[in-house]
């Protein structure tokens, strides 16, 4: 039988998937021409998004900003070291039209680690961090101040970057 800290990783993980397919079926909904049907899978995605965030919170798992960036650090790492090479090797031999993702990823995880030490360093000296994040919606890939020209990772515009912010 298992435990509670394993039924809580399980049930996080499985609320966690939800939320982002029915994201993902939203979007499709949209293109398909059924806003409302979209309405519906994006406030079920919220449901889910509070039930993980319940199940997160019942693990004690989100701690100060220092241990929760020293955590996204090492799971950054784990990603761009352990995870994705074998995935990416193992889609290339196939051929299997998932090797651009899991390249793009392994690339994007990286710079991830990167921004995550960088904000690591600041709240170790009590500053924050630059006020803007640009996400490329493409690839993943993040900037802080203003977006390239070109996305380095996947080559799409800079135009295109999305705007993340704390001013209003």
């Amino acid at each position: 039988m298992k435990t509670t800290e394993e039924n809580l990783k399980d049930a996080f993980a499985g609320e966690s998937m939800a939320n982002r397919n029915y994201l993902a079926f939203a979007r499709q909904a949209e293109k398909d021409g059924f806003k409302n049907v979209a309405t519906l899978f994006r406030a079920t995605a919220e449901a889910e998004a509070i039930h993980a965030n319940g199940h997160l919170s019942a693990m004690d798992a989100v701690q100060s900003t220092k241990a929760n960036l020293e955590y996204a650090i090492k799971g950054e790492t784990y990603e761009t070291k352990e995870m994705y090479p074998p995935m990416y090797e193992q889609a290339e031999k196939e051929n299997h039209k998932a090797k651009k993702m899991f390249k793009w990823a392994l690339e994007v995880e990286r710079i991830h680690a990167e921004l995550y030490q960088a904000a690591l360093d600041a709240v170790a000296t009590g500053k924050d961090i630059e006020d803007e994040v640009w996400l490329c919606p493409v690839c993943g890939h993040l900037e802080f101040k203003t977006p390239p020209a070109k996305c380095p990772v996947c080559g799409t515009p800079g135009s295109k970057y999305e705007r993340y912010s704390s001013q209003v």
